[in-house]
């Protein structure tokens, strides 16, 4: 950890140097093969983002795994479906069923693992199409996952298979997956597959996850998050006779105000170092996620002084950042707030902690995708830190791996919102982005 942490302080001068790659003439067939297989992908991603695969609940999933598995398998790759042990939200009505490719080459080593994630947020109100059509409008693939990520994940099983028409015999192994529930954690697709030693750096050696970071971007790792509640306890009373309880709302509000004009401002001044795009997620953040209190909506109501109200806080912070300070001073803050009125009472509760990862700075994946995106897209790469995190978490803190980036198709600006799309051209010389660096690292 502590050199994934320091290799996210890249040097504002740092570049790639552009190193001419061999077998040029190799190359210009893959590439070709690519730009021959265009209406095909296009129409495979389409099919993909028809299956509605809605997270929560996690709708769809078996369906959208065996459409994956049966095109993987008539490509000639040997396909394993897995559903995680032990995990509550794999269920008989939401199964969640991730799904496996493997082509081997010469040895089993290099290996390096595509992984795409297939599960999708619902999607909302604001939309001038139906979000499940997959319609092409104007050079661009629309729909939800359109950009996060059914298209990075089209790319990516297209890349592998026109290696195959190629006729490009590897030297070493290229494995595809497509997981779920990565808009809710993940636990259950790719920790799950790191958990059981499918992905594991005794036997992968490189990791990309073609997350919609757009065709000349590299991300390399990811921001860190600290989740949390904080519960306001209160003094239950009738709702005519107010003076007999304590408002756990009113202490909930006081407190969600003290966040937004005492805490928020000191983050905004704190600005990362790393690449953090877009630019404007650079700085510390804290975000109300949900709030509840009181009686339950939906019921019956009757009167009465609500003696609890939880909130949901989601702090984003910075490389240069640890998560012990980062503690100390929400608990410096609720600490304040008690002692102003001593009739407060508040309580913290961790929910989720990911801490800041990065790829080191002379990764081989950085280098083959930085290579193959001067050969297709004939310019330099620009290499990005994520505001928010995705499944390189896991591949870093489960499987032990490092050499992991993210590197897909589609405007990060456009996942999850109304009108997601994905432009045809970045779709396709995305997928010969990852070719060509697949070609690199293993053929």
């Amino acid at each position: 950890m502590e050199r994934a942490r320091r290799s996210l302080f890249l040097p504002s001068s740092w570049s790639l140097v552009f190193v001419p790659m061999p077998r040029e003439d190799t190359i210009d067939r893959l590439l070709a093969e690519v730009e021959q297989a265009r209406e095909e992908l296009v129409d495979f991603v389409a099919e993909l983002i028809r299956i509605p695969t809605v997270n929560p609940p996690g709708e769809a999933y078996e369906e959208c795994a065996r459409v994956i598995g049966s095109r993987l398998s008539d490509w000639g790759m040997e396909v394993e479906y897995l559903e995680p042990v032990d995990r509550p939200e794999n269920t008989e009505a939401y199964p969640r069923v991730n799904v496996i490719g493997r082509r081997a080459g010469e040895e089993a080593r290099p290996l390096l693992h595509l992984n795409g994630h297939f599960d999708v947020v619902p999607p909302g109100e604001g939309w001038t199409l139906d979000p499940f059509e997959g319609i092409v409008r104007n050079g661009r693939l629309y729909g939800r996952g359109a950009s996060d990520m059914k298209s990075g994940l089209g790319a990516a099983a297209f890349a592998v298979e026109c290696l195959r028409r190629t006729g490009i015999d590897l030297r070493g192994t290229i494995e595809l997956s497509a997981t779920v529930d990565e808009e809710s954690g993940g636990m259950a697709g790719v920790a799950s597959l790191c958990a059981t030693g499918h992905i594991s750096s005794a036997r992968t050696d490189y990791v990309i996850i073609p997350e919609p970071f757009g065709p000349d971007r590299i991300c390399v790792g990811h921001k860190g998050v600290y989740w949390f509640d904080i519960v306001a306890q209160g003094r239950v009373a009738h709702g005519s006779m107010p003076h007999l309880g304590r408002s756990a709302i009113d202490d909930m509000a006081a407190l969600v105000e003290a966040v937004r004009t005492q805490l928020k401002p000191r983050l905004s001044l704190r600005e990362s170092r790393v690449p953090v795009v877009p630019r404007e997620s650079a700085t510390a953040s804290i975000n109300v996620n949900a709030i509840s209190g009181g009686q339950p909506d939906g019921l019956v109501q009757t009167p009465c002084v609500a003696d609890l109200s939880v909130a949901t806080f989601d702090r984003r912070f910075l490389a240069e950042e640890t998560l012990d300070d980062v503690r100390a001073e929400i608990v410096e803050l609720v600490s304040a707030m008690e002692a102003e009125d001593p009739g407060r009472r508040y309580r913290i509760k961790d929910r989720l902690i990911v801490e800041p990862v990065s790829a080191p700075d002379d990764s081989p994946v950085i280098h083959a995708l930085a290579n193959a995106i001067q050969r297709v897209r004939g310019r330099s790469a620009e290499l990005v830190v994520s505001p928010g995190t995705y499944d390189q978490k896991h591949v870093a803190r489960i499987a032990g791996l490092e050499h992991c980036v993210a590197y897909g198709p589609g405007p990060l600006e456009e996942a999850h919102q109304a009108d997601e799309s994905c432009a045809l051209d970045d779709l396709v010389t995305a997928t010969q982005t990852l070719a060509v660096a697949a070609f690199e690292l293993v053929g």
